[in-house]
């Protein structure tokens, strides 16, 4: 939505156009927003959740990717300053305490962009660390028994262009 910050939509975006997923499990893309308690129903539906969003982190470099499972999330890890409404890492601990929460994965990118302007221009730091990202959530994915088929070679720029559109 404001740059950077909405890389985990566009990452969203990008793994769904340019990829065939088979497997015995299903497989959804979910595009969350800011309403991040909304998602609290979504996320208890589902056996595992993998959650691609920017993060915050004291002393970071814009563009660096941090990958971690929820029960362990680094103390350096908060997502204030994005457009969330209540924050995820928020959403995540509720959804804990209600004892109905299925293992996450987080990977998250630290943003140079976060303003008050609607905006869909990532900066060249953010893309060069989704290109880790997608990586990472590929492997995920490759580990949970999912086979992984390129079937697009779509450019994530392109992709953050037209996300408003929805895919």
């Amino acid at each position: 939505m404001f740059g950077d910050e909405g890389i985990g939509v566009h990452l969203c975006n990008l793994l769904k156009l340019n990829y065939a997923f088979e497997g015995e499990h299903q497989l959804d893309f979910v595009d969350g927003g800011t309403m991040a308690q909304v998602l609290i129903p979504i996320i208890t539906s589902y056996d595992r959740v993998l959650i691609l969003d920017c993060v915050s982190v004291e002393k970071a470099e814009v563009g660096e990717v941090y990958c971690f499972d929820f029960d362990n999330v680094p103390e350096i890890i908060t997502w204030a300053g994005s457009a969330h409404e209540v924050e995820m890492l928020q959403t995540l601990k509720l959804t804990e305490l209600l004892g109905d929460l299925p293992p996450v994965k987080i990977i998250g990118i630290v943003p140079e962009v976060i303003g008050e302007d609607t905006a869909f221009k990532l900066s060249s730091e953010v893309k060069k660390g989704a290109l880790l990202a997608e990586k990472l959530a590929l492997d995920y994915l490759i580990s949970l028994g999912m086979k992984v088929r390129k079937v697009d070679d779509r450019d994530l720029q392109d992709i953050a262009d037209f996300s408003f559109r929805g895919y």
